[in-house]
C-alpha cells in the first residue's frame, strides 16, 4: 500500500483463522501494527482502501482467494431513502440524540447486553465483559463518538462512530430488541447519514458487505452506494 509506506507504517497479515462472515471459511486479515497510533488524517486514509476499526485495531480482510467481503460507503449528499427508510425517520423523530465521548457508561452496556443476547445468541459476543465492550468500542481514540438516542428518558439505541477528515465511519449499532416496529437499526444508519451531511463531510463508511450473510444485507438498502473493488470504488445507483 503506497501510503502506508510512505507514511512508514507496518502492516502485517494474520495466520489463518474461522471467518467471522461466512461459517466454515477461512480468513486471513490485514492490519496496522496494533504497536502504531495513527492519526486521524492516516486512519481516514486507510478507510478510503476498506479498512476498517475494532477496537485499537485497524484491519481490512486479505484472504488470498475470496473476495467475498465488500467495503461500502454512502455519499450522503446523493442518498435518496426510500418509502420504507422515510416512515422508519418520521416515526423516530421523538427520540432525542446526544452526543458522548467514547466512555463507559452501565446504561449503554446494559442496552449492548441485551442486543447482543438477541442479536447473536450463543455466540461468544454474549458473554462479554465490560471490559470486553470498552475494548471493543472505544479503541481509545479520541475520534469515537457515542450517539445516544432516547425516547423520553429511557435508553433505546446507541450508534457509535469515528469522525474521519471526509467521513463518518459507522463502527457498531445497538438497540432496544423489544421496539422492533421503530426498526433502531435503520434509524441510526439514517441518522448517521443526517450527522455526516450535516457536519459537511462526503461519505459514510458501512464496513463490510458480504452478499452470502443474510445478516448484511441491510446495507445492501442505502442507495446509492459505492463499493470497493480492485482499490477504486464504484457506484451502485
Amino acid at each position: 500500500m503506497q501510503d502506508a509506506v510512505h507514511k512508514n507504517l507496518s502492516l502485517f497479515l494474520s495466520p489463518e483463522h474461522p471467518c467471522s462472515y461466512l461459517p466454515g471459511n477461512i480468513a486471513r486479515t490485514v492490519f496496522l501494527d496494533p504497536g502504531t497510533a495513527p492519526q486521524n488524517h492516516t486512519y481516514s486514509l486507510l478507510a478510503e482502501r476498506g479498512f476498517r476499526r475494532s477496537g485499537p485495531y485497524l484491519y481490512r480482510p486479505g484472504c488470498a482467494y475470496c473476495h467475498a467481503c465488500v467495503s461500502v460507503r454512502i455519499p450522503v449528499r446523493d442518498f435518496k431513502p426510500d418509502r420504507s427508510q422515510r416512515r422508519t425517520w418520521r416515526q423516530n423523530q421523538d427520540l432525542g440524540v446526544r452526543l458522548h465521548p467514547a466512555e463507559f457508561l452501565h446504561d449503554h452496556f446494559s442496552l449492548y447486553q441485551r442486543y447482543i443476547s438477541w442479536r447473536h445468541p450463543g455466540g461468544n459476543m454474549d458473554q462479554s465483559t465490560p471490559a470486553d465492550y470498552a475494548g471493543f468500542l472505544t479503541g481509545h481514540r479520541s475520534s469515537t463518538l457515542f450517539a445516544e438516542m432516547r425516547l423520553h428518558e429511557r435508553l433505546v439505541a446507541v450508534a457509535v462512530v469515528d469522525s474521519l477528515d471526509d467521513a463518518l465511519s459507522a463502527v457498531y449499532s445497538f438497540y432496544e430488541p423489544e421496539l422492533p416496529r421503530r426498526s433502531l437499526g435503520t434509524f441510526a444508519i439514517l441518522w448517521e447519514i443526517s450527522e455526516a451531511r450535516r457536519r459537511g463531510l462526503d461519505w459514510l463508511y458501512l464496513g463490510y458487505w458480504v452478499a452470502a450473510n443474510r445478516k448484511m444485507a441491510y446495507k445492501n438498502r442505502f442507495r446509492p452506494f459505492e463499493r470497493l473493488e480492485d482499490d477504486a470504488w464504484e457506484r451502485v445507483s
